[in-house]
Parts: structure tokens; sequence; C-alpha cells
């Protein structure tokens, strides 16, 4: 690609400098407005396991409790993890873990809202990957062989490009 071509092409990304090196977007200039993400994903399990988590007989305690609370702590600390995420105020973090017993296994759902210049897609999707990963590390004593599937953003509200709410 020429450089003339480069930059034509570069100008329509936010998160590369004109060298085309990775830089964190400046969002200074935008308003600060409520914007809300909620993620989700799903963790599927043999039906022993599903029941004796759901019995609360996993050799490593409160599986769903601990789950929630990683979630929680995973939202807060996206900054640290994606390299060009901005550090943002969560005014609301919560972490829903739901049997489904048809599954069989678990539904992790993430809700994450702040008052910033840029949304908590990122917050939401990293509460629900960490939240499932950690039931994963409470169960794996039962079973090598959970699946953390499905790891997607259900909607967003805020921002300049809009609203947004996944189709099934």
């Amino acid at each position: 690609m020429t450089q003339e071509n480069f930059e034509i092409f570069s100008n329509n990304l936010s998160h590369l400098d004109n060298q085309g090196q990775a830089q964190m977007v400046d969002v200074s200039g935008k308003a600060s407005t409520v914007r809300q993400a909620v993620a989700a994903a799903r963790v599927r399990m043999l039906p022993e396991t599903f029941a004796a988590i759901q019995a609360g007989n996993a050799p490593k305690g409160d599986v769903l409790g601990t789950t929630r609370l990683a979630g929680i702590m995973a939202a807060k600390h996206t900054a640290s993890l994606i390299p060009l995420c901005h550090p943002l105020p969560l005014q609301k973090i919560e972490v829903q873990v739901t049997p489904c017993p048809d599954l069989p296994g678990y539904q992790i759902e993430a809700t994450v809202k702040t008052k910033a210049e840029t949304g908590v897609e990122m917050e939401a999707l990293t509460a629900v990957s960490v939240a499932a990963l950690t039931l994963y590390d409470m169960a794996k004593a039962l079973e090598k062989s959970i699946q953390i599937e499905s790891i997607r953003l259900i909607s967003k509200t805020g921002g300049k490009s809009g609203d947004y709410c996944q189709s099934d």
C-alpha cells in the first residue's frame, strides 16, 4: 500500500495514528453522556457437574457467588487488561448467573453503566468473560470439559454510534 493510500485508509481508523501505530483515541472533545451495555456468555457442562454446583457441592466452595464477584471486579479492571480502553467511572455493574438446566449450565449476563465520553461495551464483555473463566476455575475439579460459549454484546445505548440491540 502506498503512503497516499494508507493515509486515505487510516483517516477512517480512529485507533491508528498517521504512521499506522495503535493509539488511544482522544475523547476529551466528546460530551459526557449516559451509556449502558449488556453482554452475555454461556457455560455448558455435564448434567452431573451442573447438579453438584446447584446443590452447593463443589470442592472450591461458592461457585456462583465467586463467579458473580469476579465479573464485577473484571469490569472495573478492563482498562488494565485491554490496551486501548479508557479507564471509566462505572456507576453500575450487575452480573447475573442464571441456571439453565436444559443447557445444562449457566447463562451469564453483565450490565454496565456509566456517564462518560465513551461506551462500556468492553467492560460488559470483560465482565462476562472473566465470570465464565471463574466458573470454569471453580468447577474444574468436577469436570475439565466445561465449555465457555457465545460471548457476545447483547445491547448498548448512548454515544455517537447510537443504540444497538442484537437480533436473534
